[in-house]
């Protein structure tokens, strides 16, 4: 089940899925999986917000289970750890 949604400045959706730990890039519409951006084997626990901050570019997750955040800066996160694009 979904959770979080954030959808950014250039219309790029973030949704965090708390039953399935996992956080998801959608296409635009919110139709389309682009990239599984991070899951349960990167850290993730009870996915409850997202957000996307341009002035660090990074993202956040907010956990609900442990009550911790997580960031991941989106250069290194998207492109060379954890993205799948497609």
């Amino acid at each position: 089940m979904a959770r979080g949604v954030h959808s950014t400045v250039l219309g790029q959706v973030l949704v965090c899925g708390r039953d399935y730990n996992t956080l998801m890039h959608l296409d635009g519409e919110g139709k389309k999986q682009l990239a599984t951006l991070a899951t349960k084997r990167d850290g993730l626990s009870d996915p409850w917000s997202v957000c996307y901050n341009r002035s660090t570019a990074s993202i956040i997750v907010g956990q609900l289970g442990c009550n911790k955040i997580m960031v991941f800066k989106v250069q290194l996160f998207h492109y060379k750890h954890f993205g799948r694009c497609t």
